[in-house]
């Protein structure tokens, strides 16, 4: 297994980034909107392979696919049955029925509540948070409205007031709400407009940095730790000329905004405003929200219906990222007129998808989850060399978040009997899901969240190598474990099958068989202990640590 080199395509600018006209035009030469999205993600995909002379990789194999797709929409990797059920189906939809049950089950709402607390608070949210995620995802809550919630909490509300922990841990500095819902929420890093008008980007001045600085100005902290918003306050900045400017509230798009001005008010609402604020700081419970809300005004002009705006094409390329290894955008912060998509049709063409569709995260990845593309080997086996990764030609190979590889490492190592029991009932499946979150949350937070170029930290690598933690939670030799599983297992060969099933969800190879069987045999005289190396071998190898 190799990891794909990072080599960039010569694209021509987009125009359709810039001039609303083209875009237009563009749209118009857009796909039909009804075709299927996996279609169109294949027909686009495949046009840049052939105007590329570059032959794909062939499909993965079942065990292949199944460890893949059940990585990216359950979180964690398969169990025994799953893996025996779907190889041995002869069923000619299997794949999407696979998919199918993978989105309708509770472990499809867990994954996204961990992949989207990785995304906004780099698992650094409180469980309230964790908890409102949840929920949100229960309740299939589209992404607009948690954006919507995520800029305007209500303390007030119970049900709301967690959506808070996203401006209050960066509160304390402006550049960190600015910076980070610009990057998150619109894939634009704006920080680099902040001293100085962007050197090598014409799109961002520094208009366009203190324009959305100017959203969360007025943004503040009370003594008693509730969020608030002042009535009033403009941000001022010094250009490199040496002007100093007054911020104007300007959108990404450069749309400004205008709203009543200080001089335009009288004495009594300065006056009321400013009493207002004196209260806010010290009352008791969550004060109300402004009355000319600035971030009210962001996210109203950020949801305006445009399938070409930065919100939806944000969301669609970070989940193409999610599930492909690369955005269409890439780095996915760096949305701009010289930095174009790799397939801007495609890019185009989900964005439009997305908005028209309410952003319907389940329909979504199921398109893209059963395209040829997405389904491709991750191994080529050509005599030319590999080709770039922004044409989509070979399956990306993905390091595990924390909770994927701590999820999978709990599944891999439980006793395959109880889990077949569990899955057989929808309520046990679901309770047993719960507590496995619940467990995994301890070794996720002594893990690495992978970034560019990810390779296991020292600190993972000893506790894999010397943490008793491991040995007692996963290694141990009773009946809800698998090495408890595998001592009462008399045929050599079928506890090396389970095994390689259990942990890295295919079966062994010939001369993996052979070369086990010959460990365990010169082992005969401690054959717990060989049993633990067995899989402890196999659950910290390459092969378990990555997405393939």
């Amino acid at each position: 297994m190799r990891l794909l080199r990072s080599i960039w395509l010569i694209v021509p600018a987009v125009a359709w980034l810039v001039a609303p006209a083209v875009r237009a035009a563009v749209a118009d030469e857009l796909p039909p909107p009804e075709r299927p999205i996996e279609e169109v993600i294949d027909s686009l995909i495949d046009a840049g392979l052939t105007a590329a002379g570059v032959t794909p990789a062939p499909a993965a194999t079942d065990a292949e696919f199944l460890r893949r797709v059940t990585l990216d929409l359950a979180g964690r990797t398969p169990t025994v049955g799953e893996v025996r059920g779907y190889v041995e189906s002869v069923e000619p939809d299997k794949k999407a029925r696979l998919v199918d049950r993978l989105l309708s089950g509770p472990d499809f709402i867990y994954h996204q509540r961990n992949e989207y607390d990785v995304l906004l608070m780099a698992s650094k949210g409180n469980g309230e948070w964790r908890d409102w995620l949840l929920k949100a995802f229960q309740e299939d809550r589209r992404w607009p409205q948690l954006f919507r919630e995520v800029m305007l909490p209500r303390e007030d509300q119970p049900e709301l007031k967690a959506a808070a922990q996203f401006l209050k841990s960066r509160a304390a500095n402006v550049d960190d709400m600015t910076n980070d819902t610009s990057r998150l929420f619109f894939g634009v890093s704006i920080n680099c407009a902040k001293c100085h008008d962007h050197p090598l980007v014409p799109d961002w001045a520094q208009d366009h940095y203190f324009g959305m600085a100017s959203f969360f100005s007025r943004t503040y902290l009370t003594k008693k730790n509730f969020l608030a918003e002042r009535e009033e306050g403009n941000l001022k900045f010094r250009t490199t000329g040496g002007e100093e400017k007054q911020a104007r509230l300007i959108f990404l798009t450069s749309a400004e905004i205008t709203e009543p001005s200080l001089a335009d008010k009288s004495d009594a609402e300065r006056q009321a405003a400013e009493e207002k604020e004196k209260a806010d700081n010290t009352r008791e419970t969550p004060p109300e929200p402004a009355a000319h809300s600035r971030r009210a005004q962001l996210v109203e002009v950020a949801l305006r219906p445009d399938a070409n705006g930065f919100f939806p094409r944000a969301f669609v390329t970070r989940l193409w990222a999610r599930l492909f290894g690369q955005g269409l955008v890439t780095p996915l912060d760096q949305m701009h007129s010289e930095n174009p998509p790799s397939h801007p049709e495609l890019l185009a063409w989900l964005a439009r998808d997305a908005e028209s569709h309410n952003y319907d995260l389940r329909r979504l990845i199921r398109g893209m989850v059963l395209s040829r593309a997405y389904g491709r080997s991750s191994r080529r086996d050509q005599p030319s060399e590999h080709p770039s990764e922004r044409l989509f030609a070979v399956a990306a190979v993905k390091p595990l978040t924390p909770m994927q590889f701590a999820l999978s490492l709990a599944i891999a190592t439980a006793s395959p009997v109880d889990l077949a029991q569990q899955q057989e009932n929808a309520e046990q499946w679901t309770a047993r899901r719960r507590d496995l979150e619940n467990q995994a949350q301890n070794l996720a937070r002594q893990l690495e969240i992978p970034a560019e170029n990810f390779q296991v930290g020292v600190g993972e690598a000893l506790l894999f190598s010397n943490g008793q933690q491991i040995e007692s939670d996963y290694l141990r030799d009773s009946t809800d474990r698998l090495v408890g599983v595998l001592k009462s297992t008399d045929d050599r060969e079928q506890l090396i099958r389970r095994t390689f099933l259990s942990v890295l969800s295919r079966e062994p190879q010939t001369e993996e068989i052979e070369s086990c069987t010959k460990y365990l045999a010169a082992r005969e005289d401690r054959p717990v202990a060989a049993l633990q190396q067995l899989v402890w071998a196999l659950v910290t190898s390459s092969e378990f640590r990555f997405n393939y």
